[in-house]
């Protein structure tokens, strides 16, 4: 099923705030624009360094640009397309804090 990408908007925003990230997020982008998943082990498969996070939340960490950046995404497989939620974006160490305070399961910023 190919990608829906909901929030690119957030995206694209960052890019701006972080203009280093630019060509890292284009790369992941055009991937997303031609990605065709059927489960969540696609996901993994088409990018081998993103992570599934576990307690069920749906959600998939994707280190972007040789692991300077992360963003987290919900999925959903519907009937007809993969929904890909843009949850939160930032740096590597931005993630770590976020890890470290337990809130990469439930954090929504965008």
């Amino acid at each position: 099923m190919k990608v829906h990408l909901i929030k690119r908007q957030s995206i694209e925003d960052f890019v701006i705030k972080n203009a280093g990230a630019k060509a890292s997020f284009e790369i992941w982008l055009s991937i997303i624009k031609r990605a065709d998943w059927n489960e969540p082990n696609e996901i993994i498969a088409t990018f081998n360094n993103s992570d599934i996070l576990g307690k069920g939340s749906d959600r998939v960490v994707f280190n972007i640009g040789g692991n300077k950046y992360r963003l987290i995404c919900k999925y959903h497989f519907g009937d007809m397309r993969v929904h890909l939620f843009v949850k939160w974006i930032g740096t590597h160490a931005e993630y770590t804090k976020l890890c470290n305070s337990r809130k990469q399961f439930t954090i929504s910023n965008f």
